[in-house]
């Protein structure tokens, strides 16, 4: 189950969580090998093997070693570079990380996706990596943080940024005092860090679930549609298209509504008339 003190990669779905481990598993493995190389562990069958052939010749002993080897196994399995993990929140799976930094595999697979176009993903929307959690608590959260933004906010480090905020199952935090908290930090480590709420340096974000804090501090949150797998994928010509949509929709709400008060004056005109 989430708790404070892993790191990982949060992603939100379409219903189906089931699907979505499956697609992550398999996105993130892809990804995973090109960046790090395969993922090396040794195969639990070619460890019981031995303990199979000696069976015969001592029950118990084969016996002993198979549970041993079957443990072995069920630790190594705990112990993978990727491990879904009970979320705590309907609609999102987070997938536990091992010797990997969260933030840089999903900024390349965003990267890979808005530049190629190519969609690779049914029911996955968003992918968030998450570099720290700590307990979700104002208290707890700040002493965290004072520490945790340094890499990018502490002086002689600095930029402008934006914090995007989301509980779920969590009643008992504040959207408004999060946020002036955690931005108060981030100015504190350094003056010339900036607010920027239209094309920041850097995003924090904050996802609450239940009581647990994740966080993570990621580049690149507009021009990869807020870490959106669909989204990222779609063209120019796409966004385009959609945004005149929208546009000619509201011309047309702009248009109907003069006519049809120029048609209703002329009616009161003539029966005056």
């Amino acid at each position: 189950q989430l708790e404070a003190g892993m790191r990982g990669i949060l992603i939100t779905c379409n219903m189906n969580e089931r699907k979505c481990v499956g697609e992550a598993y398999s996105l993130l493995g892809e990804y995973g090998d090109l960046l790090y190389g395969p993922e090396q562990f040794s195969d639990p069958e070619e460890r019981l093997s031995g303990s199979e052939r000696e069976e015969d010749e001592d029950d118990v002993e084969a016996a002993l070693k198979k549970e041993v080897g079957q443990i072995r196994a069920s630790t190594e399995q705990k112990l993978r570079r990727f491990q879904s993990v009970e979320s705590g929140a309907n609609n999102v799976v987070f997938i536990r990380t091992r010797g990997i930094e969260p933030e840089d595999l999903v900024h390349h697979i965003l990267k890979d996706m808005h530049t190629t176009k190519k969609k690779k993903t049914r029911v996955i929307l968003r992918m968030l990596p998450i570099s720290g959690t700590c307990k979700a608590f104002m208290e707890d959260m700040k002493k965290y943080t004072e520490t945790f933004f340094e890499p990018w906010f502490k002086a002689p480090n600095k930029g402008t940024f934006q914090i995007v905020y989301k509980a779920r199952n969590n009643s008992h935090m504040s959207r408004e005092e999060v946020i002036k908290e955690l931005a108060g930090i981030v100015g504190s480590l350094n003056p010339e860090n900036k607010v920027d709420l239209n094309n920041p340096q850097y995003t924090v974000v904050v996802e609450i679930i239940k009581n647990v804090c994740c966080l993570s501090v990621v580049r690149d949150y507009v021009l990869f549609r807020k870490y959106n797998l669909q989204e990222v994928v779609k063209s120019s010509k796409d966004n385009t298209q959609q945004n005149q949509s929208s546009l000619t929709e509201d011309q047309n709400l702009k248009t109907v509504k003069p006519e049809t008060e120029e048609e209703n004056s002329k009616e009161v005109n003539q029966e005056n008339k």
